[in-house]
């Protein structure tokens, strides 16, 4: 069981000034991971105000992403036809184009997305690559650094929210089966597009939460992600290529009781530049039960969502459309 290590932690709310304080000039929440201290309590803020951050001095070597990111310029530069040769089911490799799952979302986009195994020897993510474009070593050390990455973050908000087990949400993510993919997204430049993509009404990728617990997002220097705040005012995301941003996913959302926002976000088509964007999707295992924890319940206070695995969930979201709210079948 999961307890907290003050009790008294969970009544302790960050104030809106502190939150504010660490928000950059486009309301972004910024979280420095050299300010460890400083930043467990700023890191639950921005995750109740926002469910979106971004981190800097993350420690991930520059040259690892800038690598990663020319692959996949690469890749994205082949032609149409042998991207396609990826096959239609993360196998584990899927290319998709324009066509956003199965339900009839379209976007101004290309993406590969990846299945990502594990290594039973050494719980290390593995990803076998036949693509030329691709070196195996490049791709699995930045996939271990992002799995390194989400397991600081996540432990930082057990810390934050006063959870005795640091581990409450990081083992989530460690386990062997753990459920974890990796996309690489290409928005080529939109001729229908307005100016640097901000309040053009070409879709790059429509309105979403994430379905998994959370989510880390790189991309190269080119605009378009937005995110919706709690008054539904759409916040454009500054690219940033040195840094990351994480998201809080539905998972988690439940987990936490309500406590921490799922975000809501889209990508905007710009006219000029290609974008690319590189996210790391941490999810659990598909047996794993997702229920709000108790510690995250006041007394006599009750779940909002009833318990489910995530296979459940992940079946449940595959089905629905971009923009749907895929809690809301699952609220009591």
């Amino acid at each position: 069981m999961v307890v907290l290590n003050n009790p008294e932690s969970l009544q302790e709310h960050i104030s809106l000034g502190e939150v504010f304080q660490s928000f950059d000039d486009h309301r972004i929440p910024v979280i420095d991971m050299l300010k460890h201290d400083e930043s467990v309590s700023l890191m639950v803020g921005a995750c109740e105000e926002v469910g979106f951050f971004k981190v800097i001095n993350h420690g991930v070597p520059m040259e690892l992403m800038a690598t990663l990111e020319a692959e996949a310029i690469n890749f994205f530069s082949m032609n149409h036809k042998e991207k396609e040769k990826m096959g239609r089911v993360p196998n584990p490799y899927y290319y998709g184009s324009k066509n956003i799952g199965r339900n009839g979302d379209v976007g101004w986009i290309e993406y590969l997305l990846m299945q990502i195994t594990t290594n039973t020897f050494n719980s290390a993510p593995v990803i076998t690559t036949n693509i030329n474009c691709f070196s195996r070593c490049g791709l699995n050390d930045y996939i271990m650094a992002m799995r390194k990455l989400s397991c600081q973050v996540l432990e930082m908000m057990a810390q934050g929210l006063g959870l005795q087990d640091k581990d409450a949400f990081s083992r989530l993510v460690m386990e062997e089966d753990s459920d974890t993919m990796f996309r690489l997204n290409h928005y080529p430049p939109c001729p229908h597009a307005d100016g640097d993509g901000v309040g053009c009404n070409i879709t790059g990728f429509g309105e979403h939460t994430d379905p998994q617990l959370i989510s880390i997002l790189r991309s190269n220097n080119t605009s378009g992600l937005q995110i919706a705040l709690k008054d539904e005012t759409w916040v454009t995301v500054p690219s940033d290529n040195t840094s990351f941003f994480v998201n809080i996913g539905d998972s988690l959302q439940v987990i936490t009781n309500g406590r921490f926002k799922s975000v809501k976000h889209r990508v905007l088509a710009n006219s000029l530049h290609s974008r690319v964007s590189m996210i790391y999707f941490g999810g659990p295992s598909p047996k794993e039960k997702i229920a709000a924890l108790p510690v995250m319940m006041e007394e006599g206070e009750e779940s909002n969502y009833r318990e489910f695995t995530w296979c459940e969930y992940k079946m449940s979201a595959y089905k629905s459309k971009l923009g749907d709210d895929r809690l809301a079948l699952f609220h009591k």
